[in-house]
């Protein structure tokens, strides 16, 4: 498959997303905010890629979180995973948060989150007046145990 990608600021030296290993299931985008972001604890940033993707149709784009950054730093992806949809014509942001204790400094160029094509079905709402039952029934919100 092929994602055609357009630089929406061609003056500005960003990277397109790339897979770093055989097997990832993600490609890395990075920030191309030319100043610093700085993340306060408990504070969210969208921080810009300078990236215009186009998705094909049936697809979608879903960002989402680095597990290191998380880990390590407790920045996230407020929205995730956040939806690039294949009609989306503007420039991909992501939009960080910052769990920690400590501020997070964003530079130019940094991995800050991951990118995964995912396919799309499309599915067609019917309203109807009896739903069919189930052993569950409406049981939810931890109804199934905690094993």
């Amino acid at each position: 498959m092929i994602i055609k990608c357009k630089k929406f600021d061609v003056s500005i030296k960003s990277t397109l997303p790339k897979y770093h290993t055989e097997h990832s299931a993600g490609m890395d985008l990075a920030s191309a905010s030319v100043d610093a972001v700085i993340i306060k604890p408990g504070e969210a940033k969208l921080i810009p890629t300078n990236l215009i993707l186009e998705i094909p149709h049936g697809y979608e784009g879903q960002v989402r979180p680095r597990s290191g950054l998380a880990l390590k730093h407790g920045i996230t992806v407020l929205n995730s995973p956040g939806t690039i949809d294949a009609d989306y014509r503007g420039e991909v942001k992501v939009l960080l948060i910052n769990h920690g204790q400590e501020k997070f400094e964003v530079n130019f160029g940094e991995r800050i989150a991951q990118l995964i094509i995912a396919k799309v079905e499309k599915a067609e709402i019917i309203e109807i007046n009896e739903i069919s039952e189930t052993s569950r029934g409406a049981g939810g919100y931890g109804s199934t145990g905690k094993d």
